[in-house]
């Protein structure tokens, strides 16, 4: 009588633990769903952009004085403008910034809403934690490129230009590099957390993922030079470094916790 009792008990925690919604849709019910939801982050970017749009010239000023005071003061670095759209693609640049941070931790909180139905109880907590923590990373990654990298990469422009050429910051590819950087870096910053919620809800163990290390190495070597617009390569180089010491990071942490 007791081992059928603990023999129910068993099957209860069984069944609590199981997908409480996992069923069968047509292939194209699932690509219309994601299709919405693809959508909804698309527009919530806009909508975001939209209300940045009106301060963009203050954060454009802030961000280009911030990063180009110029040799000899800021007047050595005022932007110039070679096409009549330059000011309104720069504050589009800067608006859309905006609404892609936001966007990114609603793009996991959008994917969690597509999986859920077939997610465990256990794998549906991580996803809803990988939220918040999203925006926090690309908040952070913007901090990085702003304050680290930028600065870094506008002094090596500045100390290999000034004793052959005058200096001058064209506003459309200046700025674009910058907010492109700024961008990427959000992305990049989210690298932690695809790695740990890709071994928490068990796509793979961090095992695996040291085992290929190099392979990874090379694709974020080759996205890097891809995406980083810096003929000199020191951009392209720095975002690679920055995104190898994010993933080996991660698996040192998740070893150092004893996640295999």
């Amino acid at each position: 009588m007791a081992e059928s009792t603990g023999t129910s008990a068993e099957s209860e925690r069984s069944a609590e633990s199981a997908p409480l919604e996992d069923t069968e849709m047509p292939l194209a019910d699932h690509i219309e769903e994601m299709i919405k939801r693809l959508g909804v982050v698309l527009v919530v970017m806009a909508l975001v952009s939209g209300v940045v749009f009106p301060i963009a010239d203050d954060l454009i000023n802030f961000i280009w004085y911030s990063l180009l005071p110029g040799p000899t003061g800021p007047q050595a670095a005022r932007p110039r403008v070679y096409d009549p759209l330059a000011l309104i693609l720069a504050r589009l640049k800067v608006s859309s910034l905006a609404g892609f941070v936001i966007a990114l931790p609603l793009f996991v909180y959008q994917t969690y809403r597509f999986m859920r139905p077939g997610l465990y109880p256990r794998e549906r907590r991580y996803y809803l934690a990988a939220v918040p923590t999203s925006l926090i990373l690309a908040i952070a990654g913007v901090a990085f490129a702003f304050y680290l990298i930028l600065p870094v990469i506008f002094t090596y422009f500045l100390q290999y230009s000034q004793g052959v050429t005058t200096i001058a910051f064209g506003l459309t590819e200046t700025f674009g590099l910058m907010t492109l950087l700024m961008g990427f870096f959000a992305l990049v910053f989210q690298i932690p957390l695809f790695v740990m919620l890709a071994i928490m809800m068990g796509v793979t163990t961090r095992a695996w993922l040291a085992s290929k290390r190099l392979y990874f190495w090379g694709a974020f070597l080759g996205v890097s030079f891809l995406f980083s617009p810096d003929p000199t390569g020191m951009a392209p180089i720095l975002v690679a470094a920055t995104m190898i010491t994010l993933f080996e990071g991660t698996l040192l942490l998740l070893r150092w916790t004893g996640n295999e």
